[in-house]
């Protein structure tokens, strides 16, 4: 039996150095997460030592919020994964030997994601009824609205990343898992987007999450259903879904002419 040889592992831990030196995006990942934790919950403390009383006034709006966002993320990450199989597999050049369309694939990645979203937030919302006593569908038929105007935020941002990761490489798929989080500190899912910064309200209100979680605490808190926060949402969200699909359609179309589609490495 070989004794155990600091050259190698020394040669091993050089070769992940230089794989680290190499990809911004995994040294970007390692700033990342620590600071939009520290963004996030600095936001949400901030809020409630000014207004403690305020989880009173609407129980289960943090489980409402919770729930919520896990369809923008799980709706991010249907297109996403699954996109990123085929990359793994190796399959993509396969799939486009076929008659199959981008288009096509779109449409397949983005209704895939609203299967696995559904079974996913089924689950957890129908636990929420006997473990916290609250019912998200209480929320009545504005809840379809919601649903909606997050789905294709994350349909949107899945799209977009699918295709950096088609024109750059597996190298770039971090992004996948830094993107969505990038967006939570700003999106108002635990506190209204007042809370924020005043330049950084600006932002967040082109973001079609903020309009839905506003809206989703006007239901819950003053059982009004705003209206004019849904149709900016949904604007924004064709708006943001019609970018990306003619992004990718475009991006497919330079991979294709360069080869990249059987070249899916770093």
């Amino acid at each position: 039996m070989n004794s155990l040889s600091l050259h190698r592992i020394g040669a091993m831990v050089l070769r992940y150095t230089y794989l680290l030196r190499k990809s911004w995006p995994r040294l970007l990942e390692l700033v990342y997460w620590p600071t939009v934790q520290m963004i996030l919950w600095g936001f949400i403390s901030q809020f409630f030592t000014q207004h403690s009383s305020w989880v009173a006034q609407a129980a289960g709006v943090l489980i409402a919020g919770v729930l919520l966002w896990d369809v923008l993320f799980r709706g991010h990450l249907g297109v996403t994964l699954a996109f990123f199989e085929e990359m793994y597999s190796r399959n993509l050049g396969h799939l486009f030997a076929s008659p199959l369309r981008p288009y096509e694939l779109v449409i397949s990645l983005t209704t895939i994601s609203l299967i696995r979203t559904l079974i996913g937030i089924s689950g957890a919302a129908a636990l929420a009824i006997p473990l916290y006593h609250f019912s998200i569908f209480d929320i009545g038929l504005p809840l379809l609205g919601f649903f909606a105007g997050l789905l294709m935020m994350g349909w949107s941002i899945g799209i977009l990343l699918s295709s950096l990761v088609m024109r750059y490489g597996l190298g770039a798929e971090n992004l996948a898992w830094v993107a969505i989080f990038a967006i939570a500190p700003i999106c108002g899912i635990y506190y209204p987007i007042s809370t924020l910064p005043e330049w950084l309200q600006s932002v967040a209100w082109w973001l079609p999450a903020s309009h839905v979680f506003e809206g989703m605490r006007a239901v819950m808190f003053d059982g009004t259903f705003r209206a004019d926060l849904m149709i900016k949402a949904l604007t924004l969200d064709l708006l943001y879904l019609a970018v990306a699909i003619t992004i990718f359609l475009r991006t497919f179309r330079v991979a294709r002419e360069k080869g990249l589609l059987l070249h899916v490495g770093e």
